[in-house]
């Protein structure tokens, strides 16, 4: 069943659908009065709701059954990515979402190839929230990750006091076989703990950097004997808290 993210509610029956998604019930599905949906809230509340109404303007949804249930992680995760080359953090932010990240926090890295364009800001992180958007609606979640807007390195970590947590996924203790700190870190933390954990882009974390971050509380931690990619890590990170926290419980 189809699932919209719905900001305006007419009451606490009643569903009012409009912009992107009401053309997308209307154009793209050619869903039709009674067809049911699932709409979300903003108080993450779901659904399952019959079409009531369609106008040129809108689509009005009344609820048939509030939904129970909860898909999202128990901790809270952000993603911090250096900003890597093409399409690899729309690739992140997409994934990441279905795995069930709850924020993404791009930062300029000392060997990060892109720079960022403030010129072009507002029209990429509206892409990267629609991109969110449609892959938490994918992926039946209750809620859409925040796209924090693109920082300097020492702004990230002036950020990073906001958290109770702090890695950052470097490939050095990879190679060392270290793997214990971040299966340390996940036992420590408690069903609603906030986590920050840092990739560097294609390259890797400068060592400046490393220096900076341990400086500043963050835990350095292996992800496996293999070297990842900067599109991977996050990935696998998220997959892993996925199994820690959900499947082993």
């Amino acid at each position: 069943m189809q699932r919209y993210f719905v900001n305006h509610r007419a009451n606490d029956d009643r569903f009012i659908i409009k912009g992107d998604d009401r053309h997308h019930i209307v154009k793209v599905m050619r869903m039709q009065i009674d067809d049911e949906i699932i709409c979300v809230d903003q108080e993450r509340k779901q659904a399952i709701c019959r079409l009531a109404e369609i106008t040129d303007e809108t689509v009005v949804a009344d609820v048939v059954q509030w939904l129970e249930g909860n898909s999202e992680l128990p901790i809270s995760i952000t993603i911090a990515s250096g900003l890597p080359k093409g399409d690899k953090l729309e690739w992140i932010i997409q994934k990441g979402t279905e795995l069930g990240a709850h924020q993404f926090l791009p930062f300029s890295a000392a060997r990060s190839v892109v720079k960022w364009d403030d010129k072009k800001a507002a029209k990429k992180i509206e892409r990267w929230q629609k991109i969110a958007k449609e892959a938490a609606e994918q992926s039946h979640r209750t809620m859409v990750p925040d796209m924090i807007s693109p920082m300097s390195f020492n702004a990230m970590l002036e950020k990073s006091k906001d958290f109770q947590y702090k890695l950052a996924a470097y490939e050095e203790e990879s190679r060392d076989g270290e793997a214990s700190n971040f299966s340390a870190v996940l036992k420590q933390m408690q069903p609603g703990d906030s986590l920050l954990i840092v990739f560097g882009p294609e390259g890797g974390l400068a060592d400046e950097e490393v220096k900076k971050l341990e400086s500043t509380g963050f835990i350095l931690c292996g992800l496996g004997p293999r070297i990842l990619r900067t599109e991977t890590a996050p990935l696998y990170t998220l997959a892993a808290v996925s199994y820690h926290f959900e499947l082993l419980r």
